[in-house]
C-alpha cells in the first residue's frame, strides 16, 4: 500500500479535502454573474424545501430537549418558518454586495520595467466548526461560495439533522448548475476525533474558522495545523458614565442584553460610575425586572441594590462568563480607569460600549479599549455582519490578523502579485 492510501484510510476526511480542493478550481472560474445566479438560485430552494428541512431540525430539537440542553441553545438550533425565510433573504442579500474576487488593490509601473499588481483572489477551500447553529450552514455556504471558495462545515452532534438537509438542498442546487457538489461539504458523524482529523487537513484546507466556547477555540489553536481565526466568545460590557442620559441608558441596555440573550454580542456586564449608583442601580434592577434578568451584583453594587428581587450577588468567575442568558453582572467603578482596567482583565475583544455625554470620555473609551468593535452611546448588538453591510457573516473574529470583526466577503479573500512585462528581465 502506497504512503498516500495509507494515509487516506487513516483519515476518513482525506477523501473529502481532496474533493474539496478540486471543486475551489471550478469555483474560481465562475464570473459574479454566475455566482449570484446560483445563490439566488439556492436561496429559492431552500423556500421550496422548508417542509423537510423544518422536519429534520424538528428531530433535532426534540433530541437537544432530551439530552438536557439549556434554553439559550435551544434558542440558537431552533428553525422556523419565519427564521428560514430570513436565511433565505440575507443569502440573497449577498447577492447585491460586490464581489471582492478580482478587485485589483493596487498598481504600478517598477523602474525595471515590471507592471506589478495585487489582485484578490478566493482563499481556496475553508474550513468551520460550529455548534448548535443551523443557519451559520448556510451563512457560511453564501459568502464561501460568493467569494469562490470550496467549504467543509462541522457542526455540532446537535444539528446533525438540520445540517445534512441544508447541505443536501445546496449539493443539488451545485449540481444543477454543473458544479460539484463537493463545493459544500459536511461532517455528519459526531465523532470528536474526526475534529482533530479536519485540524490536520493543511493539504487541502487554506484556513479554519471555529464558532464556538473557549474549549473548541483552545484547541484549534493548540493543534491546528491549518492558519486560525478565532473569535465569537464575546464577554461584551457596558460603561455607564456619569454623564449618561440615564433614561436612554436604560432602554439602551435592555436593548443590548434582552433582544437576543444568546448571541455572543448581547451585553454580560454593566460597569457603572460610583457617583451615579445610588440612582441608577434601583431604577436598573426595576427596569429589567419585568423581563425576569437577574443582577449578580459586586460588592460595590449590592449595597444599592437590596431589596430588590433580580439580584443576587457575583462570583468571582462569573466576569469571565459567556451567560448568553438573562443574566448580567452589575460592577460600580470609580472612575473610568478601573472601567477599562476590568475589561482589559475579563473582556473578550468582542464589543464594548460607553454610554456617556462626555466627549473626552468617549474619546479615551474608544483609544484605550481595545476590542474588536468599541462603541459610543449604541448597544453591542450591532457588532454582526448584516447590520455593519457586510452580509451574513461567516465569524466574528476577535484576533488582529488578516481579519478582525464581522466577517464579510472580503475576510474569505487573499491576494496575488501579478506582474506583467515585455519579455522583461532582472538586472
Amino acid at each position: 500500500m502506497s504512503e498516500h492510501s495509507a494515509s487516506a484510510l487513516a483519515n476518513p476526511l482525506e477523501e473529502m479535502g481532496r474533493a474539496a480542493k478540486k471543486a475551489s478550481l471550478a469555483l474560481a472560474r465562475l464570473s459574479s454573474a454566475q455566482k449570484n445566479d446560483l445563490l439566488f438560485r439556492l436561496a429559492a430552494m431552500l423556500e421550496e424545501e422548508a417542509r423537510p428541512l423544518l422536519d429534520a431540525n424538528a428531530r433535532d430539537l426534540v433530541e437537544a430537549k432530551a439530552s438536557g440542553m439549556s434554553e439559550s441553545l435551544m434558542d440558537r438550533l431552533a428553525l422556523n418558518p419565519e427564521r428560514l425565510t430570513d436565511i433565505a433573504r440575507d443569502l440573497r442579500a449577498v447577492c447585491a454586495l460586490p464581489d471582492p474576487v478580482g478587485e485589483v488593490l493596487d498598481g504600478r509601473d517598477l523602474d525595471s520595467g515590471l507592471f506589478l499588481m495585487r489582485k484578490r483572489v478566493p482563499l481556496g477551500v475553508v474550513a468551520t466548526i460550529y455548534e448548535a447553529r443551523p443557519n451559520v450552514t448556510v451563512d457560511i455556504t453564501g459568502l464561501c461560495l460568493k467569494t469562490g471558495n470550496a467549504v467543509i462545515l462541522r457542526g455540532g452532534k446537535e444539528t446533525v439533522h438540520s445540517n445534512a438537509a441544508l447541505v443536501a438542498v445546496i449539493q443539488n442546487g451545485l449540481q444543477a448548475f454543473g458544479l460539484p457538489a463537493a463545493a459544500v461539504q459536511t461532517i455528519t458523524s459526531p465523532e470528536r476525533s474526526l475534529v482533530r482529523d479536519l485540524l490536520h487537513l493543511d493539504a487541502y484546507v487554506d484556513m479554519l474558522i471555529p464558532r464556538g466556547g473557549p474549549a473548541l477555540h483552545r484547541l484549534c489553536r493548540e493543534e491546528s495545523r491549518i492558519p486560525v481565526i478565532t473569535g465569537g466568545v464575546g464577554v461584551c460590557h457596558i460603561l455607564v458614565d456619569s454623564s449618561a442620559n440615564q433614561e436612554k441608558s436604560l432602554t439602551l441596555i435592555e436593548n443590548a442584553k434582552i433582544q437576543r440573550p444568546s448571541a455572543c454580542n448581547a451585553v454580560e456586564t454593566l460597569l457603572v460610575l460610583a457617583d451615579i449608583a445610588p440612582v441608577f442601580l434601583p431604577r436598573l434592577a426595576d427596569h429589567m425586572a419585568p423581563y425576569k434578568a437577574v443582577l449578580h451584583a459586586s460588592e460595590t453594587a449590592l449595597p444599592f441594590l437590596l431589596g430588590k428581587t433580580n439580584v443576587t450577588p457575583v462570583m468571582p468567575d462569573d466576569y469571565d462568563k459567556e451567560w448568553l442568558t438573562r443574566d448580567m453582572n452589575v460592577h460600580v467603578i470609580p472612575n473610568l480607569d478601573a472601567g477599562f482596567a476590568h475589561i482589559r482583565a475579563h473582556g473578550t475583544g468582542h464589543s464594548d460600549a460607553i454610554l456617556t455625554e462626555n466627549r473626552q470620555a468617549a474619546e479615551r473609551f474608544v483609544r484605550e479599549v481595545d476590542s474588536a468593535a468599541v462603541y459610543v452611546n449604541a448597544s453591542t448588538r450591532f457588532t454582526d455582519g448584516g447590520q455593519f453591510g457586510l452580509g451574513a457573516e461567516v465569524a466574528i473574529s476577535t484576533q488582529k490578523l488578516h481579519a478582525r470583526g464581522p466577517m464579510g466577503l472580503e475576510a474569505l479573500t487573499t491576494y496575488k502579485w501579478i506582474g506583467a512585462g515585455d519579455y522583461t528581465v532582472r538586472a
